[in-house]
């Protein structure tokens, strides 16, 4: 039986809706000798910023029972570099590119979406403003609905390309958060960014990860990831991009009967470089299995029962 996995994200058309999690994936080109880059829907950088950033002080990165605590502190870069370096592998690959960025001020905000919306390689844009472990910036956005419609309205205005904005679950109410970015101007949501959380060493007696906290991800998550899409889908009208434990083509089903229109693998590419290939192979299997003609019937399902 021919199946259908084609969606349509904020008019980015992809083959497949298996996208990679920003800062799980390189810039594409690192994951190219584990798997076909085109065989997935889209991929998304890791995160960027104006200038270049060596992220947190070591160690930053912890296993957890059912997934790891990452401190990174979005290292990349910077742009310039992206679109010396990077792009021109970009520009090999037949999938769509997804730029993820960010900025601690609202001006960084829109002058890095303004840059990115001019690169012809980049697809679309993800807005991280859910980042649990930086200092500054990012997360002071994505904490208020009124500081998030400021910062998207900010980068809406100077971008033309699909607009995508990263929620985190670190909130009271992320359905508030929702409403505030689409109503600025959101073309798109994805969600969630990690959980915070934290490891202590029994002997040393102190936090493991040198900046205390960490970012929580793997699928100890994907429960609260599921609940929030589910939620978030009641209650705004765009396409949604579920994140949060996806390991397999039917955790990938249940974030799209839950209302998501795409998902995004994250730290199982850690585990199995070329998962995210793996998973939208096995998507098609289990529609094929399952007499699932075409993946958009899956979408919103659950909220139709």
């Amino acid at each position: 039986m021919k199946v259908n996995l084609s969606v349509d994200v904020a008019g980015m058309a992809l083959r497949n809706p298996i996208m990679t999690a920003s800062g799980t994936f390189g810039y594409g080109a690192e994951f190219a000798p584990y798997m076909d880059l085109q065989s997935i829907g889209a991929i998304v950088t890791k995160g960027l910023s104006l200038r270049p950033q060596a992220g947190n002080d070591t160690p930053r990165i912890i296993e957890t029972p059912a997934g790891m605590l990452n401190a990174i502190g979005l290292q990349n870069v910077g742009i310039d570099a992206f679109v010396e370096k990077k792009v021109p592998f970009l520009r090999t690959v037949n999938t769509p590119c997804i730029a993820n960025f960010f900025g601690n001020t609202v001006e960084e905000y829109a002058e890095m979406a303004r840059r990115l919306d001019a690169i012809p390689e980049v697809a679309g844009l993800e807005m991280n403003i859910s980042c649990p472990n930086v200092k500054c910036g990012g997360i002071q956005f994505g904490s208020d609905p009124a500081s998030a419609a400021t910062v998207v309205a900010a980068c809406r205005a100077v971008c033309n390309k699909p607009l995508i904005v990263k929620l985190s679950p670190n909130v009271t109410d992320v359905v508030a958060m929702a409403r505030a970015c689409v109503d600025a101007g959101a073309d798109s949501l994805s969600l969630i960014n990690t959980l915070v959380g934290m490891a202590i060493d029994i002997k040393t007696r102190r936090p493991v990860l040198a900046n205390t906290t960490g970012g929580l991800s793997g699928p100890a998550i994907k429960p609260v990831a599921l609940r929030m899409v589910w939620q978030v889908a009641q209650a705004v009208k765009v396409p949604l991009i579920g994140i949060g434990g996806i390991m397999s083509a039917t955790d990938v089903v249940e974030f799209l009967l839950a209302g998501a229109t795409a998902v995004q693998v994250g730290t199982a590419s850690f585990v199995t470089p070329g998962i995210a290939q793996t998973i939208a192979e096995d998507l098609e299997q289990w529609m094929q299995a399952n007499g699932v003609h075409d993946v958009r019937e899956l979408i919103g399902g659950a909220q139709r029962v």
